[in-house]
């Protein structure tokens, strides 16, 4: 997994996951049991997730990692 990335991309994509999964920003927290924080620091690039974190939130989302962490369509 990259480190956070400036861009901000796998917060959109995290963002996007997350409301289409129909789920608030408290309850991903509880869901992964973390802060609503962590889920916002997710969200705007400021932290990166540790490998079993960021499978905890991919399987809540019902999502693969790859889909929120992995390069984009332009290889970034």
């Amino acid at each position: 997994m990259r480190a956070a990335e400036t861009d901000g991309a796998a917060g959109v994509r995290i963002r996007a996951a997350r409301k289409n999964a129909g789920l608030t920003q408290q309850g991903l927290s509880a869901a992964v049991q973390v802060s609503r924080q962590t889920i916002i620091a997710m969200e705007t690039g400021d932290y990166a997730p540790s490998v079993y974190l960021a499978l905890k939130v991919a399987r809540a989302l019902e999502v693969t990692v790859e889909t929120l962490w992995g390069e984009d369509s332009t290889g970034q």
